[in-house]
């Protein structure tokens, strides 16, 4: 995978990913390329059920997100990955902006564990708000949850249509 420049994300572009996708996803996350057969067994049966939203360009997959209603009946994202080689330089924005628009229920959640910088910078810089601290599922590493303002999904849904980062 080539580096994408930030200034130049035109080709980029963000759509729902099809169930044969899986297997190319699974190299753009560290954990599936590492040989986590867990995490490719989620990746199959998230893109299997409709649930991911994948970035490419014209060299293939560049991340991908997850969208889902399984929290209180609400949107969660419940992942957000980009390819190690085109980290930090707009996917990640670009991939949460299409999940906003994808979502279909007035509130938006997400969580990251503490230790994790880059999607808490990502998130603060995308006008999510911190709404809770839960311990427990990892040890020693607590989770951030935070909440995508409505006024931001109002904006994101009404804009969707004109952006063209969702499929």
């Amino acid at each position: 995978m080539h580096p994408v420049d930030a200034e130049n994300l035109s080709g980029l572009r963000v759509g729902r990913a099809g169930r044969s996708d899986w297997a190319a996803l699974a190299q753009t996350d560290s954990l599936a390329a590492a040989g986590d057969q867990a995490r490719r067994d989620s990746i199959r049966r998230w893109c299997e059920h409709g649930l991911v939203l994948m970035a490419q360009d014209a060299s293939g997959p560049l991340g991908y997100s997850v969208l889902e209603y399984n929290f209180f009946e609400q949107g969660f994202v419940t992942m957000l990955m980009v390819a190690p080689g085109t980290r930090r330089r707009g996917v990640g924005a670009r991939l949460l902006k299409a999940t906003e628009s994808a979502c279909t229920t007035a509130k938006l959640f997400t969580s990251a564990n503490v230790s994790n910088h880059p999607m808490q910078l990502l998130l603060q810089h995308a006008g999510w708000d911190p709404v809770g601290l839960l311990h427990g599922l990892d040890e020693n590493d607590p989770e951030l949850f935070y909440l995508c303002s409505r006024t931001r999904l109002r904006d994101t849904a009404r804009t969707a249509g004109t952006a063209g980062t969702a499929g």
